[in-house]
């Protein structure tokens, strides 16, 4: 006691404030001043707690229908905002045209308003003509499961048949446009939960299954499905989500053709219990969760969540519970994004809705800086309030720089919000989208890595991935998104997958505020023959 008294020091003399004996009033005077100076140099070492976001509704009349399963982003207009497809379960489907952060629905206008149940969605620029393109994937019955309409500006014309993707029955659920064969087209992946999955390479706008002779016809009740370069190599890998026991797959493109390799690098379970049948992985998300410019994934799961941060040599580590989030439950889906501009991910996580039960939502941001290794809740009670499920998207709809939230609420008493994210404007304004495309600008390049650097260093301040896999079921078509600390120059570099080779160009000193409104346009081409 004697020892640790006499360590201290009297903030106003100098003194030792050690001594013994009984307290006189000038000791516990001495005390009280101790102890005050103790609480305060406390308080100033312990974490400063995150602030809570906080969110309005977006129109709420026009979302106020439940039912939603599916959504999805995309510029189908190229006016510079971001339109919302909402596929429901049995009502008419909905687009929503935006028009500078206002919505109204057209789908019925331009001819995709399908009453079917919907239960996935894809945005892409299959026919690179400079217009995203709709795949969607329908509950059996009714006719073929799949459905895919070609973008001719003032309506959309049903292909489903010339291009090859008449499916009879089957439930489908991740659908993803990538090129994985490297050719400069986009392929399609289709995970089924019902029946072997498959891989459609595309030539000249038709489309041919070849998953059986690539490796990827896997039987097993997938649910979703992320596709990236996790050896970077320079070809696309994908990592398959499955349900009901089943272990998920982690295909590793070998030259074109696919080898499961998820239980040597640890990713069989995804985080939750191994062989269980009531568990399943249903979500799996690519972020480069700890800026160190490698991707990690993230899995939404039935069951404790998973979080395996990847290293440069191809492996993973898993930090579940390490980072917080390992929590117990059912869970459908998860979306990463800055949405404070702190220059750290944060995620949100749906949990499941069924007509007896609903899991909650979390919202979890990360607090401090990139050395904080964990997740805080922070969910506010607006959105603690709905009955959200499956969907769910971050995107910047009024474009004032920071992304607002997309749900889809899959109960008939729920709704399909878009909550509008409260940022103050000067904070809003401190970010950076970019879009990559390819040498004849059209968006091809899913997949791409997108690295922001403090300008004239290689200082990282945030890692981005063209989506190729996202929400529940769904692929967007719209630029990352990249939060800043501040509106200093930045260096941006973007490496995307072409012809087999990890091709990577730049723009540097880039200044954000010359991109308040729009988006940084970056194209890849491919690299000239030798």
């Amino acid at each position: 006691m004697r020892q640790w008294e006499g360590a201290m020091v009297d903030m106003g003399n100098g003194r030792e404030t050690g001594w013994v004996g009984e307290p006189t009033a000038r000791t516990s005077t001495r005390w009280a001043s101790l102890l005050l100076w103790l609480t305060v140099a406390w308080a100033v070492r312990l974490p400063a707690q995150p602030a809570r976001p906080q969110f309005e509704p977006v129109q709420p009349t026009l979302f106020a229908a439940g039912g939603a399963l599916a959504n999805a982003f995309a510029d189908i207009d190229g006016d510079g905002d971001l339109d919302l497809f909402v596929g429901f379960n049995g009502t008419p489907n909905r687009l929503y045209r935006n028009t500078r952060g206002v919505f109204h629905d057209i789908a019925a206008a331009v001819g995709v308003a399908d009453a079917r149940p919907t239960r996935a969605a894809a945005w892409s620029d299959f026919d690179a003509d400079g217009d995203p393109d709709l795949l969607l994937g329908f509950a059996p019955g009714g006719g073929p499961v799949l459905r895919f309409y070609r973008n001719d500006g003032e309506r959309f014309t049903d292909i489903t048949a010339p291009s090859g993707l008449l499916v009879e029955t089957g439930a489908v659920r991740q659908p993803v446009f990538i090129d994985v064969d490297g050719d400069g087209d986009l392929d399609l992946f289709v995970a089924f939960r019902d029946q072997v999955n498959k891989l459609y390479l595309q030539t000249g706008g038709m489309f041919t299954d070849e998953a059986g002779r690539l490796g990827l016809a896997d039987p097993r009740k997938s649910v979703g499905a992320v596709w990236f370069d996790y050896e970077q190599d320079g070809d696309v890998d994908v990592y398959v989500a499955n349900q009901d026991g089943d272990a998920n797959g982690f295909f590793r493109n070998d030259g074109g053709r696919f080898t499961d390799v998820a239980e040597q690098l640890g990713l069989a379970w995804g985080g939750r219990g191994a062989k269980l049948p009531t568990q399943g992985t249903v979500r799996p998300c690519v972020a480069d969760v700890n800026n160190d410019g490698v991707a990690d994934l993230f899995l939404a799961n039935y069951g404790p969540n998973g979080l395996f941060l990847g290293a440069k040599d191809g492996s993973f580590r898993d930090v579940s519970g390490a980072w917080g989030i390992a929590i117990d439950g059912r869970y459908d889906s998860c979306a990463l994004a800055d949405i404070d501009h702190d220059g750290l991910l944060d995620l949100y996580v749906n949990g499941t809705v069924s007509a007896t039960e609903s899991f909650r939502d979390y919202l979890f941001v990360r607090a401090g800086d990139a050395r904080v290794s964990a997740f805080t809740e922070v969910t506010p009670d607006n959105l603690l309030a709905l009955t959200a499920s499956h969907g769910v998207q971050w995107a910047d709809v009024d474009g004032d720089g920071a992304l607002d939230l997309a749900l889809a609420g899959s109960r008939a008493d729920a709704s399909h919000p878009i909550m509008r994210n409260l940022l103050p404007g000067t904070v809003a304004r401190r970010s950076l989208q970019v879009r990559v495309v390819d040498a004849q600008g059209r968006a091809t390049r899913a997949g791409a890595e997108v690295r922001v650097y403090v300008a004239g260093t290689r200082t990282l301040l945030a890692t981005r991935f063209v989506d190729a896999g996202s929400g529940y079921d769904a692929q967007s078509e719209m630029p990352v998104h990249v939060g800043l600390v501040s509106m200093s120059p930045v260096d941006v570099e973007v490496t995307a997958l072409v012809a087999g080779q990890r091709v990577t160009v730049a723009a540097r000193r880039v200044s954000p505020a010359a991109f308040a409104s729009k988006a940084l346009v970056v194209q890849v081409a491919a690299p000239a023959q030798r």
